[in-house]
């Protein structure tokens, strides 16, 4: 009994603790770039990845910057943005112990497809 007592408050714990960095940002803000890619991937758990190329300066190699996103709906949007510059809004979720919520510990919430021209450079 004492220990399916002390499973119990272990499970609860766990419960707790997953809700609470999953729920509580640690960050939030946008990024705005061009979207490299968008695959869903895991061999156990599913989870939408991607890349966004971050560029201040035509002719520099770009930044990558790595994300998540859980939401199927606006995974489903972005995939059609593909290629395209976009700004994405998102949060981080620090101390996720598993990657079956996604692989990095930033997670996309919504975006914006970004069709203005890029700035011209002055000489």
């Amino acid at each position: 009994m004492a220990l399916l007592i002390a499973l119990a408050v272990v499970v609860l714990v766990v419960v707790v603790y997953l809700l609470i960095v999953l729920n509580w940002s640690y960050s939030s803000g946008e990024r705005a770039g061009v979207l490299q890619k968008l695959s869903r991937k895991g061999w156990v758990c599913k989870t939408w990845e991607g890349e966004l190329a971050m560029t201040t300066v035509p002719g520099v190699a770009p930044v990558l910057w790595s994300f998540s996103v859980r939401d199927e709906a606006v995974a489903e949007k972005l995939s059609a943005a593909v290629g395209r510059r976009v700004v994405l809004h998102y949060s981080e979720h620090r101390g996720i112990p598993t990657e079956c919520f996604g692989e990095t510990s930033t997670f996309i919430e919504s975006f914006r497809v970004d069709d203005s021209p890029a700035p011209a450079l002055t000489p």
